[in-house]
């Protein structure tokens, strides 16, 4: 497994989760760390994505879904190969099973894709209670 996710859980609307992703130096050096989303019954979302550079997420373009622009926040920390996702204000429409994944071939264009990401995690369930 290369890339790992954490920071699940129960949350009531308006509150607020982190979620983590792990990789490997060689999964996450150089590639695109997005994360997308898959509630029930409904197809896989893109919610967020981060390119790379070698300053850290200072550096980096992000780009966000509309449904979680200015609600959630995606960074980067190079030293431990982790991309973080800050969710707040959560909305019960948020609530999905979030996967991280890594693309070391993206474009800027390419990031908000899912079918451009090579690598991914397991899923971390995040429900919003109303």
């Amino acid at each position: 497994v290369q890339l790992q996710a954490f920071g699940g859980g129960l949350v009531q609307a308006g509150g607020s989760l982190r979620l983590s992703c792990t990789a490997s130096a060689r999964t996450f050096t150089r590639s695109a760390m997005a994360w997308f989303r898959q509630a029930p019954g409904k197809e896989r979302e893109f919610v967020a994505a981060i390119s790379w550079s070698a300053i850290g997420w200072s550096g980096a373009v992000t780009q966000y879904a509309d449904s979680v622009k200015g609600r959630f926040i995606i960074s980067r920390d190079n030293a431990k190969n982790t991309v973080y996702l800050q969710m707040n204000s959560l909305k019960p429409e948020d609530r999905a099973v979030y996967y991280c994944a890594a693309d070391p071939k993206y474009t800027i264009a390419t990031m908000n894709r899912d079918y451009e990401y090579d690598y991914w995690g397991h899923g971390t369930k995040v429900t919003v209670s109303s």
